[in-house]
């Protein structure tokens, strides 16, 4: 699925991006963006820097107005309304927690601004603390908590106002590898829990994958494919989304002739990749190509290795580390192999039609 999809007639649509385009000057940074968001999926916008993922997520929330095109929350056309006009709220890199009032204070905050009386707010900020885990930290500032417990306290001062859409525009950027890995996982927790629709802005590909319902990858502008992880994984649309998610292997042009016999081009993922003796016999289904290894790159769980073919590739095989270091075959630098992997995984990435590659 190379594009998004057209707009459902589905009533159970949380987010509806319409012929979306937003200019600043000279520049465009989203073009002709169309895309529909399901209630109660956890959604991501996964691209580089400068891709428009971020300005798409404003435009949702209202900070943004689009210069053309519309945007519908639950099938309302909310293109022109303020922030505080929809049923959203957002989550922040910098999380932008009040540093003199207490836990219990800020998540309280946006219900005392609605006017909820005391005894309502009491009860549903000690079953939003609840929820993330925090509530003994409930008389504490934001600056006697770490960073995972800050995301946690911006996240409930959040869902406490019980927004129709949650969007978070990179909320884990900022925390360490160990912890922003736990609260991914927290995260959908607390997603299924509340079963409101998260729309999620990020660069980091695994993140992305492993959070998320669908994904939509951006570059320049547009969106190059929308899936499930493992579609847009397994299945890239287009050369962009195969290079951007993980690493892979691209044959294209007379590379792709010599090694699989056809044309086009084709994405070959590392773990599928195996390094072998060069006089291993060949199972019937298999691709073998020459190499020599010129790179190997120890990384815990896996081994990496970078292996120059005969023609000059460059190919990249992945080996989990399932044994112990005593137990597994040695491969250094300067070994000839043959680099082996079934003919269905190379799998075909189909090009981008002349009008969408020329506006990307």
């Amino acid at each position: 699925m190379p594009h998004p999809t057209p707009h459902s007639a589905d009533t159970d649509i949380a987010v509806s991006v319409q012929g979306v385009r937003k200019q600043f000057g000279e520049l465009v940074a989203v073009n002709d963006l169309d895309i529909d968001i399901r209630a109660g999926e956890f959604f991501s916008m996964l691209g580089p820097s400068g891709s428009g993922k971020t300005t798409v997520l404003r435009m949702i929330a209202g900070f943004e107005e689009p210069t053309a095109g519309k945007i519908l929350l639950h099938g309302a056309d909310v293109t022109k309304s303020a922030p505080f006009d929809r049923e959203v709220n957002t989550v922040f890199q910098d999380y932008a927690l009040f540093p003199h009032l207490t836990i219990a204070e800020n998540v309280a905050y946006g219900l005392k601004v609605r006017g909820i009386g005391k005894a309502e707010r009491a009860a549903r900020v000690a079953a939003a603390l609840e929820q993330v885990q925090l509530a003994h930290l409930g008389t504490r500032r934001p600056s006697q908590l770490s960073g995972g417990q800050r995301q946690r306290i911006a996240l409930a001062r959040a869902l406490i106002l019980r927004p129709q859409v949650l969007l978070l525009d990179e909320p884990l950027g900022a925390l360490d590898k160990q912890l922003r890995e736990q609260m991914q996982f927290e995260l959908k927790q607390i997603q299924r829990e509340v079963g409101i629709t998260f729309v999620f802005v990020t660069h980091d590909q695994e993140e992305a994958l492993t959070l998320s319902d669908r994904v939509a990858v951006f570059n320049g502008g547009k969106i190059e494919q929308v899936g499930s992880p493992r579609e847009v994984y397994e299945f890239p649309q287009t050369e962009f989304v195969a290079r951007f998610l993980g690493v892979t292997n691209f044959l294209s042009g007379a590379h792709a002739e010599r090694i699989l016999g056809e044309s086009g081009a084709h994405s070959v993922r590392p773990e599928r990749v195996e390094l072998v003796d060069p006089t291993a016999p060949l199972s019937a289904d298999a691709i073998a190509v020459p190499g020599t290894v010129v790179e190997t790159v120890y990384a815990g769980a896996h081994t990496r290795y970078l292996v120059e073919t005969e023609s000059g590739l460059r190919f990249i095989s992945e080996r989990q580390n399932t044994e112990l270091p005593s137990d597994s075959p040695s491969v250094r630098r300067g070994d000839a192999v043959s680099l082996r992997f079934a003919r269905a995984h190379a799998v075909a990435v189909p090009s981008l039609p002349a009008a969408a590659a020329a506006a990307a």
